[in-house]
């Protein structure tokens, strides 16, 4: 065999899961048909980071006269705030392509193909492996909407792009994560936004109480939200485009702009990476893989947004990465992968993990909820922060924590400590016995697990 383990696909999956192979002693090849980073470092995760930031910035200094201070005629430059993002991506890249030389992991540039249960193929050139991780990753869904191929209809690979795109006007098709963290973005910069969800709410995925509270948000900061909404079509108006759909009550509604971003989701991709006659089971379009990510085809195992069910974040990819790594280094394995904590860059920020009130209800189990609005922080109030909430979810049988729900400044770091204490088990006791520093947001934690009471 030319490698111990081949990985196809340098995302969060697969670089992760290389430099890992490489630091046990698998000899590890990583084929990449396009640049280091995959989907979330290059179209996904991290650009989309960046603009949020520059946003956010902008916002802030245009709000600056609540805290006395004067900043007349600020403005954006959107070539230069573009920059700033790839000079950022770029460094990331480069970060990835240094790891690899660090620990020797063999990179190659060129299309894959599995032609057999240990070869691959690369732009032509066969080389073997005693087993192959697949973590191609996801593209965007392009739903069959009349009209969706006209110029000025964007999914998020072209709003992430190296140049990306400056609309006046943006109507959103879906609101999901990504829907939301665009429409942020959008806003912020001043632009006119429109959402339109086929479900009854934002986020459907996620807590009730954060999808009601985000859209009361998104509407007090001008952004038009149409729910229970389907599009029927897509056409040219004299001023750009325009969305025709049916609203919750049936009536044709139309809503125009000069861009248009399809965000309905987005589906597996393996296009043309198993050869003719070498078919691995599948459902719904993504590989269906054993608890331990192998495929139907012994010794091809897949990671990330490929597989069937995944939830198709970078965190979780890299930690199945991880654990399939270890499973064939015979080393034991080292992440809890049932409990994957969920983020929504928007303002304020969004993040779950573990079980909903909803989630335990359906699953029969009583709980104690704590929750805490956060605008009685007082970070929050010194930081004029939008207003917030933290949701703690209690098993009421012993108490130990099984659920957190945040929507406040700093969520996306703040879940950090639920999902410790989830992962490990801690009771409500257990939890309050940690001080927490004064003044932080973090303070916000241990007064939502004071204040429970039974669901």
């Amino acid at each position: 065999m030319d490698f111990d383990l081949i990985i196809i696909g340098a995302g969060p999956g697969g670089y992760v899961a290389a430099e890992r192979s490489a630091e046990l002693g698998l000899k590890t090849a990583v084929v990449e048909k396009g640049q280091l980073g995959g989907t979330c470092l290059n179209r996904g995760c991290m650009p989309t980071k960046a603009l949020l930031h520059a946003a956010k910035q902008l916002s802030h200094m245009r709000s600056a006269g609540a805290l006395g201070l004067i900043a007349d005629g600020v403005d954006y430059d959107f070539n230069a705030v573009q920059r700033c993002k790839n000079v950022a991506v770029d460094q990331l890249r480069e970060g990835i392509a240094q790891g690899f030389k660090l620990k020797k992991v063999t990179h190659l540039v060129g299309t894959a193909q599995i032609t057999a249960p240990n070869t691959v193929s690369v732009d032509g050139e066969a080389i073997t492996a005693a087993n192959i991780l697949i973590a191609t990753g996801s593209a965007p869904v392009r739903p069959p909407i009349p009209g969706l191929d006209l110029p000025g209809v964007v999914t998020s690979d072209e709003l992430l792009s190296p140049e990306g795109r400056d609309f006046r006007q943006l109507v959103i098709i879906g609101g999901g994560v990504i829907g939301m963290e665009f429409a942020a973005i959008y806003r912020a910069l001043g632009r006119a936004v429109t959402v339109i969800e086929a479900a009854p709410r934002l986020l459907p995925a996620m807590d009730r109480e954060i999808s009601q509270s985000l859209a009361m948000l998104l509407k007090k900061q001008g952004i038009e939200i149409a729910l229970n909404a389907r599009v029927e079509r897509i056409v040219d108006a004299e001023d750009g485009l325009a969305v025709i759909y049916t609203d919750k009550k049936g009536e044709e509604c139309c809503a125009e702009a000069d861009g248009v971003l399809a965000a309905v989701g987005r589906r597996a991709y393996f296009d043309g990476l198993f050869a003719d006659g070498l078919c691995p089971e599948t459902a719904h379009g993504a590989l269906v893989c054993s608890q331990h990510f192998e495929t139907s085809i012994k010794g091809i195992f897949a990671v990330g947004d490929v597989i069937a069910g995944s939830v198709q974040l970078a965190h979780a990819a890299s930690a199945q990465g991880i654990s399939v790594v270890h499973r064939l280094a015979g080393r034991p394995i080292t992440t809890n992968l049932n409990y994957v904590p969920s983020c929504v860059y928007v303002d304020p920020e969004i993040a779950s993990v573990g079980m909903t009130e909803a989630q335990a209800k359906a699953a029969g189990i009583p709980v104690l909820v704590g929750k805490t609005p956060t605008l009685a922080n007082g970070k929050s109030l010194i930081e004029h922060c939008e207003r917030g909430f933290i949701k703690l979810v209690f098993r009421a049988e012993d108490e130990v924590l099984i659920g957190a729900q945040l929507m406040c400044a700093r969520a996306t770091d703040l879940i950090a400590a639920p999902a410790l204490a989830i992962v490990n088990g801690l009771t409500r006791r257990q939890f309050l016995q940690v001080i927490l520093p004064h003044p932080t947001f973090s303070e916000s934690l241990t007064k939502a697990a004071e204040e429970v009471r039974a669901k």
